[in-house]
């Protein structure tokens, strides 16, 4: 694998969350998408190299899957890739995008933005350091360095290291004044931007993220650039993911029904209780999954107001799920 190429599997990816895209997250996903890139939650360099590899515990049945490091110190994340890549995972992305306080306490995520050097450096240091596949995570713009000319420099710090593959968050960060939810939201999307950079940068691979809500604006999108990332929408309705292998990647495989995903939640929160796990822990990232049918509403109160109960197991789910046919 060339460690500077995009590859097939980034034409659809599942954007790192934190307190989303953990590992149960990623077995639930993978009940309905075998070929979505899927993303951890960003990692702090710092902590993995200081003897917290259990952080990143992973195995093959997740992949294709990257691993986020948070982190400015190219040092400390060179030996953080190469933890992971001992992992086991596809890929390793650098957060250059994040705006929260604390990341910023910690002089990496969007801050970065303001020294694109910083990026180089880091990307250069990290791609010497494994064999797989090196990205960056960031957006257009920070405060008040939104220009064109600005983004272009952006890219331009990643492109120089030889990197062929960059993440594009189609809106700037507020780094003062916005919290990281309004980040999400308030500073408008620019995907034309994003479009245009494609067109400058013919041979670099580009993923746009942002307000991508459903297939077809992926597909929209993909007319534009090589890739496509989603975050809250997959939160929000993520039997979403059932129709990518089919719909984006073209695999020719059948589009599961819900309650086809359903069966296979209910035998993963069997084994994943019978492992001494909490029952929460899955159904938080199932609580949506009838979103938009009849009845969801029943679904999702009834696993909220039991799912954390001691002794929960997959009866619940059922229970909830015949609370919704009785609609």
């Amino acid at each position: 694998m060339n460690k500077y190429q995009f590859t097939d599997a980034d034409r659809f990816s599942v954007a790192p969350m934190i307190d989303v895209t953990n590992r149960t997250f990623r077995k639930f996903a993978r009940l309905m998408s075998k070929k979505a890139m899927l993303y951890t939650e960003m990692i702090a360099a710092v902590a993995l190299v200081h003897n917290k590899e259990y952080l990143i515990e992973h195995d093959e049945s997740e992949n294709p899957c990257t691993l986020q490091l948070g982190g400015s110190d190219p040092k400390t994340l060179a030996k953080a890739c190469k933890i992971g890549e001992k992992f086991g995972y596809s890929a390793i992305n650098l957060n250059a995008g994040c705006p929260s306080d604390k990341v910023q306490q910690g002089s990496f995520g969007a801050i970065l933005m303001k020294t694109p050097d910083v990026i180089t450096d880091c990307l250069k240091a990290m791609q010497d350091a494994v064999s797989i596949p090196v990205t960056v995570k960031t957006r257009i713009g920070v405060d008040d360095l939104d220009s064109t000319e600005y983004t272009r420099k952006i890219v331009e710090s990643v492109y120089k290291t030889g990197s062929r593959h960059i993440i594009l968050h189609a809106r700037k960060a507020w780094l003062n004044g916005l919290s990281p939810k309004e980040n999400r939201t308030v500073p408008p999307l620019d995907y034309q931007r994003v479009y245009d950079l494609k067109q400058e940068f013919s041979d670099l691979s580009i993923t746009i993220n942002g307000g991508i809500l459903n297939i077809d604006d992926c597909k929209e999108h993909l007319n534009y650039v090589d890739g496509v990332m989603l975050g809250r929408a997959i939160i929000d309705n993520p039997y979403l993911l059932a129709s990518v292998d089919s719909m984006i990647y073209n695999d020719g495989s059948a589009v599961l029904s819900r309650e086809q995903v359903f069966d296979s939640v209910v035998k993963m929160a069997h084994d994943f209780v019978k492992n001494g796990n909490r029952l929460h822990h899955l159904g938080i990232h199932t609580i949506n999954l009838f979103n938009g049918c009849k009845g969801a509403r029943h679904f999702r109160n009834y696993l909220s107001l039991h799912m954390h109960e001691l002794g929960a197991d997959e009866s619940v789910l059922i229970n909830a799920y015949e609370k919704m046919q009785r609609v």
